[in-house]
């Protein structure tokens, strides 16, 4: 039996279609393994938001030839749309396949020969490819909801690897959600490029999807993708702060907060507004999480405009803060840029901001310590101390004071107690239990 080794790069978009793709090689007798020299095909599912991680496919790619020389290469995702044939030069590479493709990558790959690329011009694509997955292993289901996005930031290449946004049709999306809840999930995360825009193509918006989602499905919770703050209307704040299945996390796509920044970034809102959104978020739910995406050093940001994005997220009410270097881009407006910061500058602001998280992120923890979140237990104990583990509501990852394998994939009340040595830790009695 012929065996395949699979790496996923980049978003939770790849993560899902990676899951995908290993499934259907499953199906045709294609055993997974989790050793590159024990498999025949090697499988990279690639990102290419930075140079760096293009940098780390190509690595990745040559290192699987050194393992093993016989074994098959085949690269997909961002990095392959983008690159196409070029890629096929490339001595370490048999088969390049595009993201479009990717669903489909066995059948390319029975019928293709060597050094062949299968990647269509995405940009012409219209309709949403559906894919289905019901990973019973994993505690939290992921559904697609969404694909591609209409937007031109100035230092992004995902709209040219991903094409124009696409969404899944709403009956789709509750089917596979009902279909979750039948196979015993709790919570599913609805995942995309850029979920903000689903029905823009289809006459509808994400706040349609949600109150459907609430009338017409049976599942516990629910949780959203990144989300462009000017996405985040009063409207959907006040339906969803109502919400008894919505789970209070938000991840707000922010990317900068200095208005000067943001205009030469392409990005149509303001610090001013966001920072009320966030503080109207914070007052509307219980202790939310809220994360955000920040780039360090774009192109023309100075020191001044530096310093005003790090006092700017001083000052607002965030969870926890996602941040990189700014990494240019060939074919975006941001490559052609005057002004380009220095590396070492940009590693040293993206450390600031890491260490100013870290602070943040430690405060939103203490503020969670004696108080009682629903959690849902994982499926699988801690490794470490075969403790139950699990995911509160408002997204904090807490050990529980028990190792009773009944109450795997259960949902619970757990009073948080402690946070040590970078664990919280929960504890509950076991009358508190929801059910």
């Amino acid at each position: 039996m012929k065996k395949f080794y699979i790496h996923t790069m980049g978003c939770k978009s790849n993560q899902f279609e990676s899951s995908i793709i290993a499934e259907n090689l499953e199906k045709n007798g294609i055993a997974q393994t989790k050793k590159v020299e024990d498999a025949d095909y090697y499988i990279l599912n690639s990102c290419t938001v930075t140079h760096k991680s293009d940098n780390e496919a190509m690595y990745l790619l040559r290192a699987a030839k050194h393992k093993k020389n016989k074994i098959t290469t085949i690269i997909t995702g961002c990095v392959a749309q983008i690159e196409k044939e070029k890629l096929l030069e490339n001595e370490f590479i048999d088969y390049v396949i595009g993201n479009n493709e990717k669903l489909e990558l066995y059948e390319v790959i029975k019928s293709a020969d060597n050094k062949h690329c299968v990647a269509s011009d995405i940009m012409k694509l219209n309709e949403f490819t559906k894919a289905v997955l019901v990973d019973t292993s994993k505690t939290r289901a992921n559904l697609k909801i969404q694909d591609g996005c209409d937007n031109r930031c100035s230092y992004c290449i995902i709209p040219f690897a991903r094409g124009k946004s696409r969404s899944a049709d709403a009956q789709f999306i509750l089917e596979q959600i009902n279909n979750f809840s039948q196979h015993g999930f709790k919570e599913v995360v609805l995942t995309g490029i850029h979920i903000g825009l689903w029905g823009k193509d289809i006459g509808f918006t994400l706040l349609d999807l949600l109150k459907e989602i609430e009338l017409k499905t049976s599942i516990e919770r629910y949780r959203l993708g990144s989300l462009n703050p000017h996405e985040i209307t009063d409207e959907l704040l006040e339906f969803l702060s109502k919400s008894k299945k919505f789970c209070p996390h938000f991840h707000l796509s922010l990317q900068s907060a200095c208005n000067k920044t943001l205009r030469s970034m392409n990005r149509h809102y303001l610090v001013e507004d966001y920072i009320k959104q966030i503080d109207k978020i914070n007052s509307m739910f219980d202790l939310p999480f809220l994360g955000s995406d920040i780039i360090a050093g774009f192109a023309g940001e100075t020191e001044k405009d530096f310093r005003t994005t790090v006092d700017n997220l001083s000052k607002s009410g965030l969870s926890k803060i996602h941040v990189f270097p700014y990494s240019i881009r060939q074919g975006t407006a941001g490559a052609t840029l005057q002004d380009q910061v220095e590396e070492p500058v940009k590693q040293m602001r993206a450390d600031i901001i890491k260490a100013l998280s870290a602070i943040k992120y430690n405060e939103f923890i203490n503020k969670n310590i004696g108080l009682t979140r629903k959690i849902l237990i994982e499926k699988h104990p801690d490794k470490k101390t075969g403790m139950l583990k699990g995911v509160t509501d408002n997204y904090l990852t807490v050990l529980i004071n028990s190792t009773d394998q009944n109450l795997l994939n259960s949902m619970q009340k757990v009073k948080i107690v402690k946070y040590k040595n970078n664990t919280i830790y929960g504890e509950w009695d076991l009358y508190r239990s929801l059910h």
